[in-house]
């Protein structure tokens, strides 16, 4: 029997006659993720991965979508316009970054359990695009495609699945490259909104207290503004617009 990992979808081949009945796990040897799966008592076995085909990437959470389409036409305008004039200027001068309008427009990925409503209707009205997962796999899915590059999770996300420990291993096991390109936030009971030494030790960009949902569109610009700032010369370098 194969089946396919979650986090780096390598395709795994196992002794069906050594395999239990009943849910079981199977660690990933390339990543070190923790498979789950379950064999019936058919003989026959399923994993979150072969959901996939009906998981299909996290879908955008209901609500008025418009300011985001409007922030997002208004950044893609100003930014075209800002290559245009920055090609006709003689000498090559580059424009002064107080020449950039607009703020860029941002989707963020929910991994939520019970607050993921709530979350979800503070960030739409704030101009955020939302997608709400369900599943591990539906936020694989939505990550595959590289436009959303800020993810929010709770201990209570999937947690059959153990949802919030596989998004945490995805992180753990990204190239350096790749862990610069997402902004991981974790949404929880007893942390300290903000404390970037507890973040820092559990490979976190931020965390975020339940009590301060109110004041998440605030926090999190903020945090992302000072994220950006300490990457602003190595994107630069590198051709690579800031999160």
């Amino acid at each position: 029997m194969i089946i396919r990992c979650d986090n780096c979808s390598v395709s795994l081949q196992l002794d069906e006659s050594k395999i239990p009945s009943g849910n079981f796990t199977v660690r990933c040897p390339r990543c070190q993720n923790m498979l789950r799966a379950t064999k019936d008592g058919k003989g026959r076995i399923s994993s979150p991965v072969e959901q996939l085909a009906e998981n299909k990437a996290a879908p955008a959470a209901e609500g008025n979508s418009g300011n985001f389409r409007e922030k997002e036409s208004e950044f893609q305008i100003n930014s075209a316009l800002k290559s245009l004039l920055t090609a006709l200027q003689a000498g090559n001068v580059a424009l002064d970054a107080n020449d950039e309008k607009g703020e860029k427009p941002r989707r963020v990925l929910l991994c939520l359990g019970s607050r993921k409503d709530e979350v979800a209707q503070v960030l739409t009205g704030s101009g955020y695009r939302v997608y709400l997962a369900q599943t591990p796999a539906q936020a694989n899915e939505r990550l595959r495609e590289g436009k959303t590059e800020i993810v929010i999770f709770s201990p209570d996300f999937a947690a059959e699945f153990g949802g919030a420990a596989i998004l945490q291993q995805k992180a753990n096991a990204m190239y350096t490259a790749e862990r610069r390109r997402l902004f991981l936030v974790s949404l929880e009971d007893g942390g300290a909104t903000m404390n970037a030494h507890e973040a820092f030790l559990r490979n976190l960009n931020l965390i975020v207290n339940t009590n301060d949902i109110a004041q998440l569109p605030l926090i999190l610009n903020r945090a992302i503004l000072d994220f950006n700032d300490l990457y602003h010369y190595l994107n630069k370098g590198l051709g690579l617009e800031p999160v």
